[in-house]
């Protein structure tokens, strides 16, 4: 598997950095299927990368009893940072497709 650029600023890191092609809805972190809310003792932080040559993202976070909250849209090629406290799961849903780059940090 080659690098695609998009991950290509996270090659100097040693946090976990991903990509996820997101179809429909999908999870760029954690699940639906979580049963409690998580909680660290520091929040983590997830980066989000819209591919520049992707399509119109729209990004949310989950609670464990289910309830999602839209927090908006990435145009190709923006980026947005999220705190991963007290939920279970960061969405990200896209009409045609798109592939996101991910990176975690305290």
């Amino acid at each position: 598997m080659r690098a695609s650029p998009l991950t290509a600023i996270y090659e100097h890191t040693n946090h976990a950095s991903y990509e996820v092609r997101v179809r429909g809805t999908i999870y760029l972190w954690g699940s639906a299927g979580l049963a409690s809310d998580l909680a660290f003792d520091k929040p983590l932080l997830l980066h989000i990368r819209n591919d520049v040559m992707g399509e119109i993202i729209t990004i949310g976070t989950q609670l464990a009893a289910g309830t999602k909250t839209t927090l908006g849209t990435l145009q190709p090629g923006e980026c947005v940072s999220i705190p991963m406290q007290k939920i279970c799961g960061v969405f990200a849903t896209c009409a045609l497709e798109s592939v996101v780059g991910c990176l975690i940090k305290e």
